[in-house]
């Protein structure tokens, strides 16, 4: 009996310490197919692109712990231009993504921010870091493959989406 409540007290102690009522982010990508660049490797078409817009998909995802109580963000990822680009005419590196400053991330993006049915704020822009290579944020995760389009993206979430009091942590 003892074992048993000591496993109740446990499981109730982990759920209490989850946030509730945290907000959540519903991540759609739309006509992927038109994308300008989501591979991350020279390989074309929607199945090359999977996995980097299921990691994508993932971190916005991760971002609605961040939201207010019972918000609820509505993501529509129009187009993907990731960090740099595949220099196809490159000899021996044709399937090589090179990074320069005249190739920044660049996604398309259109929300809604709802909260109890009411909208707190909605639009569309197109978000890019023209200064990618010169992040700073950028050293914490050198092993990331999309860790220019997650700290680009983490920064516009927290300058729309955050308060001071509620500010998303980056990578």
């Amino acid at each position: 009996m003892r074992k048993f409540a000591c496993l109740t007290l446990t499981c109730l102690l982990v759920v209490l310490s989850t946030p509730a009522f945290a907000g959540t982010v519903i991540v759609s990508f739309v006509h992927p197919e038109n994308y300008t660049d989501a591979s991350l490797e020279g390989r074309y078409g929607p199945t090359a692109d999977q996995w980097t817009l299921d990691q994508i998909g993932h971190y916005l995802e991760g971002l609605g712990g961040r939201l207010g109580p019972q918000q609820q963000l509505a993501l529509h990822v129009l187009n993907v231009d990731l960090a740099g680009k595949i220099e196809w005419w490159r000899r021996n590196a044709y399937d090589l993504r090179i990074l320069r400053d005249a190739y920044p991330p660049r996604f398309a993006l259109r929300y809604r921010l709802t909260e109890g049915g009411r909208t707190l704020l909605e639009g569309e822009e197109t978000v890019v870091d023209p200064n990618y290579l010169a992040n700073p944020a950028l050293y914490f995760t050198p092993t990331d493959p999309l860790r220019f389009e997650k700290v680009m993206l983490g920064s516009w979430f927290q300058a729309r989406f955050t308060d001071s009091r509620n500010r998303v942590s980056l990578p």
